[in-house]
């Protein structure tokens, strides 16, 4: 029997999947590390805990294993995007990285729309610029530590230094590139336009290749720390997001992807390169060759859930605030939520816009307020569909994965919300598992990624849309985009009295 591993590198922890052929996973473990916070706003890691942490799970899992390090076959990546890792001309570690969640950089977001202009950055990017991408924060170091930006040789995205690490060559790929404001999307290139125009050294860029691109091998130093075998294959991986989608089987027109995490994302594939969604949504290179994806975000998805029961059931589980949603009607007896707790994204970006619920009267119970809790997340992460299918998209299956499926009422709801089929997977192991597919069709395993999604996921359940259900939503949800607009200014007001 032979094996792959996935790494995914997330912000929290680094997960590891060792897969056997059947798509079975064999062995997982995650190790833990942490963020910095050294001014509000700011959030950085040291690069070294990601190299760490992937070496002390690597020796776990193979201390483990029962096979002979030799039937490992290949190893891939995920990552958390858009965070920065500067190194000098001997590719050492110029500073901590900054991360995605960082939002210091929103002087430099106005001088590329300033220098490049909107318009022209989304023709050429797909994307607006936001505070978490790459350029913004790579501009911030130009402008407060010119010291180190003198001595910069290249950057690179949090996965990539962990697999330059193991490695020793030095590479990106085009799913993650994209989230960088520096890559021609569609002709997956960097962009000397914006690099000119920003007085940004294009060399520093590094080498790109296709997600599935064979890079190295494991290099002999990490094979002796880790127990791995030097001549096991190493593949260049993909953005977290990316690898989700490829492990949650979004490989086709139609397929898209619902994942309730702390925030929420939907995922939709795309064949074409020729969309235009004017910012609305985030437009990126897929981890599968020459495909992309949108994506839209819902900022307090789970989140909404999670503070409704820290401060009004705190000593309760999930399962006991859920029971008896399904007793309470569409529309949880004329009570909305709108889930805007730390502001929103899609298609708002708003950071000042703050949640509400809207239609309480003294006969609502706590039952009515989780179900309004459920629906608006839901009615938010609909808006991204929405955008999606105004832009001609067909969406008729979606694959919900997270906090989502932990409830059958709430994947009804979802149906019926979102118009549309919803499939829950078996084995809900998202990005980890996406890398590991990536590096089993690099090993040559299946002729496609296509063919290794039918390999190792399986359905467990579908939700088929119930007409009625749809009808009435389809109303209500009307009602719930009217909230923002008429709240907004009231939101803006209420700032000052905040602390």
């Amino acid at each position: 029997m032979k094996y792959v591993i996935g790494i995914d590198l997330g912000t929290s922890a680094v997960k590891i999947l060792l897969l056997n052929q059947d798509g079975n996973i064999v062995h997982e473990v995650s190790k833990a590390y942490s963020l910095i916070h050294e001014k509000a706003g700011y959030s950085e890691q040291n690069p070294q805990d990601w190299v760490d942490q992937t070496v002390s799970g690597l020796s776990e899992l193979l201390q483990t294993f029962e096979g002979n390090p030799s039937d490992i076959e290949g190893i891939s990546f995920s990552g958390q995007m858009h965070g920065l890792v500067l190194l000098d001309e001997n590719n050492k570690v110029l500073r901590n990285a900054i991360l995605w969640n960082d939002v210091r950089t929103t002087n430099q977001c106005q001088q590329i729309y300033d220098v490049i202009g909107e318009n022209r950055l989304l023709e050429i990017t797909k994307n607006p610029a936001l505070e978490g991408f790459t350029l913004p924060k790579l501009l911030w170091v130009k402008e407060h530590e010119p010291h180190l930006y003198e001595k910069l040789n290249k950057f690179v995205l949090p996965k990539d230094y962990l697999r330059y690490r193991l490695t020793e060559k030095l590479h990106t790929e085009y799913s993650d590139a994209a989230g960088t404001l520096l890559l021609n999307v569609s002709k997956k290139a960097w962009s000397k336009e914006i690099c000119d125009a920003l007085d940004i050294n294009i060399d520093i860029c590094p080498p790109l290749v296709e997600p599935h691109a064979e890079v190295g091998f494991i290099s002999s130093k990490f094979a002796k720390v880790t127990g791995l075998d030097s001549k096991t294959r190493v593949f260049a991986g993909g953005a977290d997001n990316a690898c989700g989608a490829i492990g949650s089987g979004i490989l086709e027109d139609g397929k898209t992807l619902c994942s309730i995490g702390t925030s929420g994302v939907v995922l939709s594939h795309e064949t074409n390169n020729d969309k235009e969604f004017d910012g609305k949504v985030h437009y990126f290179n897929h981890g599968l060759a020459d495909a992309y994806y949108t994506m839209g975000v819902t900022l307090s998805a789970g989140h909404s859930l999670s503070w409704f029961k820290e401060v009004f059931a705190p000593e309760e589980s999930f399962e006991e605030i859920l029971t008896g949603v399904e007793n309470v009607p569409i529309g949880s007896n004329g009570l909305l939520f709108t889930p805007y707790l730390v502001g929103e994204r899609t298609p708002h970006a708003d950071a000042l816009i703050r949640a509400s619920f809207i239609g309480m009267d003294s006969s609502h119970v706590r039952s009515d307020f989780v179900r309004a809790v459920l629906e608006g997340i839901t009615f938010s992460l609909n808006e991204s569909l929405e955008i999606f299918r105004q832009e001609g998209k067909k969406i008729d299956t979606i694959v919900s994965t997270g906090g989502g499926t932990k409830n059958e009422h709430w994947l009804q709801m979802q149906a019926d919300i979102f118009n549309a089929k919803i499939i829950k997977l078996s084995s809900e192991q998202g990005p980890g598992l996406g890398a590991a597919m990536i590096a089993a069709y690099g090993c040559g395993w299946f002729p496609s990624l296509q063919d290794c999604a039918k390999k190792f996921l399986t359905i467990e359940r579908e939700y088929e849309p119930i007409v009625k259900h749809v009808q009435k939503y389809m109303k209500l949800f009307e009602v719930y985009k009217e909230v923002y607009l008429k709240t907004k200014s009231v939101n803006e007001k209420l700032m000052e009295y905040r602390q």
